[in-house]
């Protein structure tokens, strides 16, 4: 049975990417430091803090030990903090780059060239901050750094498959808003069903229309 991975899964657009999923029934599993469901049935759950390392492999390990290597797998993780460039502590700066960024290499190093063996499948990573906001130093830095990331892991296992794109959100996600998280999972179900002649690496959720 075909599986999507969410790590990261949160009552945002994690569960929403979630549900969007397994309503196509793809057997899913959500990587998160509560191992919360998220009240979706049938899922399976790991725990892992997304900035540790050894805690995300071994459950990475887990997931496709139960579900096979992944159809799809998202990497939805991230501190959302304000933080400015006159308060900047460095070592909270590395935990969040920990997270924002270093997670997602670690789950894309661990997934990825098995997907490429196989001979496709899909990274998509939840971006943000198209434009950099001095307000939110750790935010706009590692999403650039996701953004190349991406680009990373098209230039290396693009051939052999692999379709890597990110899912930008230019906004506050809320339900009942522009930003809807049902609305923005849409894109992601779409990226994951591209042709390969049509792929996009990166998808801008504006709130004005998809």
């Amino acid at each position: 049975m075909p599986g999507a991975v969410i790590v990261g899964s949160g009552p945002g657009i994690g569960r929403s990417v979630a549900a969007r999923f397994a309503r196509e029934g793809l057997a899913v599993g959500l990587l998160s430091r509560s191992g919360s469901a998220l009240g979706l049935d049938g899922v399976r759950t790991y725990r892992a803090d997304c900035g540790d390392e050894g805690q995300l492999r071994a459950a990475l390990d887990a997931a496709t030990g139960a579900l096979g290597t992944p159809d799809v797998v998202v990497y939805n993780a991230a501190i959302i903090r304000p933080d400015t460039l006159g308060a900047v502590d460095a070592r909270a700066q590395l935990d969040a780059w920990a997270v924002n960024v270093v997670g997602a290499m670690v789950t894309a190093s661990h997934v990825v060239p098995a997907m490429a063996r196989r001979g496709g499948g899909t990274f998509i990573v939840t971006g943000g901050m198209p434009e950099p906001k001095a307000a939110y130093v750790s935010l706009s830095l590692g999403k650039v750094g996701v953004r190349a990331l991406v680009a990373m892991v098209d230039e290396e296992y693009g051939a052999a498959g692999v379709h890597a794109a990110s899912v930008t959100v230019a906004g506050v996600v809320a339900p009942g808003t522009a930003f809807d998280p049902d609305d923005i999972a849409e894109h992601y179900w779409r990226l994951h069903t591209q042709p390969r002649e049509g792929w996009e690496r990166e998808v801008v959720h504006t709130g004005g229309g998809r």
